[in-house]
Parts: C-alpha cells; structure tokens; sequence
C-alpha cells in the first residue's frame, strides 16, 4: 500500500494515474535510496530517536536491498508507487518494528529529493568522465594528422586554409567550456535536502543535518526547506541544459563528419564497423550512427524544454506536478550519455584522407592572404580586397 494511505479507500484508476511509471523509474534509484536511508538510519540513532540494535538492523536491511536490486531480485510493485515505499515495506517485514521508525524525521518529499541528488551527483560524474576521455580521444587525434591543412568553411562554402588539428580541436575546446558548465552544476545540486521534510522542517526533533550531509558527501545543507521543494525541477533543468549543450557539441561535429565523409568531398572515411547498410542497395554503407547524434540533441533539449514547462506556473513548496520531471530527466541525460559513447567510437576510428583535403585546397582559399599581402606593401585594404576580388571572379 502507499505510504500516504488511511482508512479509506482510494480509486483505483486515481491510484494508477498517480503512479504512473514511477515504479518502474525508480528502480535506477533503489541503491540511492538505500544510501540516503542508512545515513538517516545513523543520524536517528545519534539523537536517540533510534536504539543501537536498530540503527544495526536497518542498516544491515539496507545493504540486503542493495544487495538483491544489483541480483535484479529487488521488485517494486505498481501498488507501492515508488522505491520509497517499497523499501520500507521490505524493511518493516525484515526487520520489524524499526523498519516502521525509519521514517520519523523526514518526508517522502525530502526523501525523493535526497535520491535525486545523489543520482544527479553520480550522473554528473559519469559524464564528465565521458567529456574527459572525448577531448582525450580528439587531441590523439590531433597529434596524429593535426598538421593536415584542408579548406575551412562559411556558409557551406570554402572560406579559409586551416588544418585538421584546428577543425578537431575547436570540439576539444567546445568539450572544456561544457566540463566547465558542469563544475557550476554541480555547485548547486551538492545539496543536502534531507531534514527539509515536506518543505517546512521537522517539528520536536532536532535533526543533525549537518552529519547526513557529510556522511552522504554533500558540499552543504540546504537550508530553506521551502526552497528545497521548490529547486526540484529547476535543478533538473540545469542538468538537462547541460546534457543538450553536450549533445549540441557532438551534434555539430556530426554534421562536420557527414558532410566530410560525402564521397564528393570525401575528407573523412567511417569504419565500416560504425556503419549499417541498405536492404535494398548493396553498395550502401550508411552514416546511421552520425545522423542519430545529430537528432539526439533535439531529444535533450526536448526533455530540457518539457521539464521546464512542468515546473512553469507553480506556487512555491511541493506541487505534483513536479513528480513528472523524473522521466525527462532520465530520457534526456541517456540519450545524451549515448550519444557521447558512440562520438567517442567515430572519434578514434575514423581515417582523415590527408590527399583528399590537400586537393580541395584551391587558390581561392588564399584571397584573404593575397590581400594582406597587397595590405603590407601600401594599398589600403579595401582597395586590396577589391583587386584580389577581381582576380577571383568577382566584381
């Protein structure tokens, strides 16, 4: 049964509308629970509010559920709603009458948040260690064929000499500006909610927020209970605003690597084993997982503009609106999680055709240079620009 039930009943269609998904979502949050759970089971302990012996079973009861959810044994029934729910109940019937005290000193609302968080914070650090090992990838690349001059491009057009190293490099340093957007973050979800309750503190009971804090390796509390309802969804925001600058970066080197790879241009060659085929045309060799990078963008900035929306027009403290921001925000960081492991797979097996780019290298490239040059020995520059404009064709 939900642990908001009483006596009387509750439809059962309003029971499936409410629950929705969630027990299905919050199996990815069952060990993060179990964390934030064993670090208030402590703290209850520390003030009183639980024995020693029961602090120990708790405890103990906690590291089983961990135990059985990594097995793929540990079930949340539709029923149950959540993985709040269904760990107290497993608890309860372990354990006993301490599983039935695990809950004083706190709410479902500060419950949730505290498992969030602690996902977020992992999930942050899952992907900056994807961004690092991608700007590794790109400067390997780099020293490799960096020296490689080929056309740089405005407009679709040829512009400019440049090299592979600077063309590859500007995704390295697109990468550091996105590592960066993740520090500041990280700096505001590094927050303990727990000890907020349901968004007005605890009454009777002095919790030490502080310890469950450090214990679970947050920078700080957060101290405006109120507020700590309220940074649901604006956190996850922030987080899918940075998964979409990230799927933003590959998306663009995408493109880069579609177009380059065109056979009329044919800068780039993708290994075969990144490639699909054609059930119709058997010469086809087909850039799929480029194209879906590129549409993954879209997908995380969807699920950034949904969550948005959800939390648009909300007074302040919990509303339940704002369970709906937990799907998006797993749908947009997968996708952008997905997409960052397939570009770090192109990035270290594409070959770049060093023959192919030094032929595209037409004089027009140099105009821009013919100029200056023009520049240096007197003539001012417009009329430099338009003499070498002459000589390419213009007017």
């Amino acid at each position: 049964m939900a642990l908001w039930e009483r006596e009387g009943k509750v439809d059962e269609a309003v029971l499936a509308f409410s629950a929705g998904n969630e027990h299905l979502l919050d199996q990815r949050l069952v060990p993060h629970d179990c964390r934030a759970s064993r670090a208030h089971a402590r703290m209850l302990g520390r003030i009183g509010a639980l024995t020693a012996e029961e602090v120990e079973a708790l405890v103990g009861g906690l590291e089983r559920i961990e135990e059985l959810h990594a097995a793929g044994e540990f079930e949340i029934a539709r029923e149950q709603e959540d993985c709040h729910t269904a760990i107290e109940e497993w608890l309860t019937a372990e354990v006993g009458t301490a599983g039935r005290k695990i809950h004083l000193g706190r709410s479902r609302n500060d419950q949730v948040l505290a498992a969030l968080r602690l996902w977020e914070k992992d999930a942050l650090a899952e992907l900056d260690r994807g961004l690092a090992a991608f700007i590794e990838a790109i400067e390997a690349r780099v020293g490799e064929v960096g020296g490689v001059e080929m056309p740089g491009y405005t407009h679709m057009r040829r512009a400019m000499p440049t090299t592979a190293g600077t063309w590859l490099g500007a995704f390295a340093a697109a990468a550091r500006d996105d590592r960066r957007l993740l520090a500041a973050v990280l700096e505001r979800v590094d927050q303990s909610p727990l000890g907020t309750g349901a968004g007005f503190g605890i009454p009777v009971f002095e919790l030490d927020r502080e310890g469950t804090a450090r214990e679970l390796g947050f920078a700080r509390v957060q101290e405006n209970p109120i507020y700590a309802q309220m940074s649901r969804g604006r956190f996850e925001a922030d987080l899918l605003h940075l998964g979409a600058q990230v799927a933003h970066t590959l998306n663009r080197l995408a493109c880069d690597l579609l177009l380059f790879s065109m056979a009329e241009l044919g800068f780039v060659h993708l290994p075969e084993a990144l490639c699909t085929g054609s059930s119709i045309m058997p010469q086809k060799r087909n850039p799929d997982l480029l194209e879906l990078v590129r549409a993954r963008y879209w997908v995380v900035l969807a699920a950034e503009h949904e969550v948005k929306g959800l939390v648009g027009n909300l007074g302040s403290g919990y509303q339940r609106d704002l369970g709906l921001t937990k799907e998006p925000l797993f749908r947009g960081l997968d996708s952008a999680f997905a997409g960052l492991e397939m570009m770090l797979l192109m990035v270290r097996g594409f070959e770049l055709d060093a023959d192919a780019c030094r032929k595209a290298m037409g004089d027009e490239l140099y105009a821009t240079e013919e100029a200056y040059k023009l520049v240096g020995k007197g003539v001012p520059f417009r009329d430099a620009y338009r003499q070498v404009s002459r000589k390419h064709g213009g007017r």
